[in-house]
């Protein structure tokens, strides 16, 4: 059983009960069916177990994990978004770091067609995409101890209270991802849902792995591009707020 999470087995394929995402499909416009057609094979893959989506290709792996220099073509390090959305604030972080390889793992089509648009427009080279969960990316494709830095931005807040055990920052899943980081790596969250932003603030203060050097919010990064989704959340009243936790060394102090 994967930490955290019930299960159920059909078979021998164990499924998460309780997802923290809906798989609405969605139909691509014409450009992102294009995109996904020329690009797909190249930047893009199936997460392990995602076999709603169909056939197609699945990442490299090394001992059971994701292989990045087979991926990339080169030894670098990596960093991992979680709902990459539409790609906008992706394609602009892979951008401005050349020297870092990105991984975004997604699982609407159209946000990853229009995110394959945006590798095309603006030549990305560092950047590949995952269609899939990623706590089953995080469990079973990630080595522990491996990622240059993590970011969640805007994850879905489910708003009911009967459905925030669907939100995907809850104790286990940051444990999970706090060991996915390296020693003195980023985590990075940010909503504009007031009370998930406390959540995710108590939930992080809680785990070991990670240490707050701001001791409570951050200040807006000034190169966390600022999207329309935003500004207009601003515009109504509901201003962001950003965690950047660091992983603590092996003897759980910071590095």
């Amino acid at each position: 059983m994967r930490p955290g999470h019930e299960t159920l087995t059909s078979g021998d394929a164990p499924r998460r009960s309780v997802l923290s995402f809906t798989d609405r499909g969605g139909r691509l416009t014409a450009g992102q069916q294009r995109a996904w057609d020329r690009l797909w094979p190249r930047y893009g893959a199936l997460a392990p177990g995602f076999d709603r989506a169909g056939a197609g290709p699945t990442p490299p792996v090394r001992d059971g994990r994701l292989d990045a220099p087979a991926w990339f073509g080169r030894e670098a390090p990596v960093r991992l978004e979680i709902g990459s959305g539409m790609g906008e604030t992706t394609a602009a972080l892979a951008l401005a770091e050349p020297d870092a390889d990105h991984v975004a793992v997604e699982v609407y089509p159209p946000g990853l067609g229009q995110l394959l648009m945006r590798i095309e427009e603006h030549g990305i080279t560092n950047l590949r995409l995952l269609r899939g969960d990623a706590v089953v990316v995080l469990e079973e494709l990630i080595a522990p101890d491996s990622l240059a830095g993590l970011r969640v931005y805007y994850p879905d807040p489910w708003p009911k209270r009967r459905h925030h055990k669907r939100r995907l920052v809850q104790p286990a899943t940051v444990a999970l991802m706090a060991s996915r980081l390296a020693p003195g790596a980023t985590l990075h969250l940010a909503t504009d849902v007031a009370d998930y932003a406390e959540q995710m603030r108590e939930v992080t203060d809680a785990e070991p792995l990670l240490t707050n050097p701001h001791g409570g919010f951050a200040p807006r990064p000034a190169w966390r591009p600022r999207t329309k989704f935003e500004s207009r959340a601003e515009q109504e009243g509901r201003p962001s707020r950003d965690l950047l936790l660091v992983r603590t060394g092996p003897e759980g102090s910071a590095p």
